[in-house]
């Protein structure tokens, strides 16, 4: 399918009509600049989307993994309820946590809110390896509705995708996880792959695109994501 030429972003920003108050014509001038600039940002969000979507297949599920679930015990297939597509987060609220990642619980409060958007398309399951019980009281503590919560009890799964320390100790690890069911089998489609191994200096180590809204809107601010703050579980009164 041949893709069709695309207008060059200065050219684009340049048909930009948006003017504020008072700017001066430097600000504007570096705004038109940034804006090209956030053209090709969306272009090149859009190319790896793409190339993302045509991964060959992944490799086939074959491990009898079992979930406690909040209404009962079930198993991989049962995931994906009547979705063909399967996103799996692995959330770090281990056994051996006081309490869970405030990072996790950041990103995952966020998308509670969207879950019922999301689950218009796919399935979405957060698996955690302490008992369902503990979680689904940290999900009331929360606030969360609408987030499915399972127990790994066994820790199969989140040994083989990256849920646990890859040196074999009990330490968690955040996973994110897509999961294709097509003609009745089910495959590994995509996971987030970049870590510690792949950071680029001065910054912390995180995927792209971010899944989290809480970086992308403090992006866009004079302050940005800075380095020496990040999510609490409680802020107090």
């Amino acid at each position: 399918m041949t893709q069709p030429s695309l207008v060059p972003a200065t050219e684009l920003a340049q048909r930009n009509p948006m003017r504020f108050p008072n700017e001066s014509e430097a600000y504007r001038h570096a705004r038109q600049a940034l804006l090209a600039e956030e053209i090709e940002l969306r272009r090149h969000i859009e190319r790896v989307a793409e190339q993302r979507r045509a991964l060959p297949p992944g490799g086939e599920v074959t491990g009898d993994y079992r979930f406690q679930g909040e209404r009962g015990p079930v198993d991989f297939a049962g995931l994906f309820g009547d979705k063909q597509t399967l996103v799996v987060y692995s959330w770090m609220f281990g056994p051996q946590r006081a309490r869970p990642c405030p990072m996790c619980t950041s990103l995952l409060s966020a998308w509670d809110g969207e879950a019922r958007d999301m689950e218009q398309r796919i399935a979405l399951a957060v698996v955690a390896r302490s008992p369902i019980g503990r979680l689904a009281d940290f999900k009331q503590e929360r606030g969360w509705r609408h987030l499915r919560l399972y127990s790994d009890p066994d820790g199969a799964f989140s040994r083989d995708y990256f849920g646990v320390a890859a040196d074999g100790s009990d330490g968690d690890q955040a996973g994110f996880n897509v999961f294709t069911r097509r003609d009745g089998v089910i495959r590994h489609f995509w996971s987030g792959e970049m870590g510690f191994e792949s950071a680029d200096p001065g910054q912390d180590p995180r995927g792209a695109p971010d899944l989290m809204p809480l970086w992308t809107v403090l992006d866009c601010t004079p302050e940005g994501r800075g380095t020496d703050w990040y999510p609490k579980l409680d802020y107090g009164s």
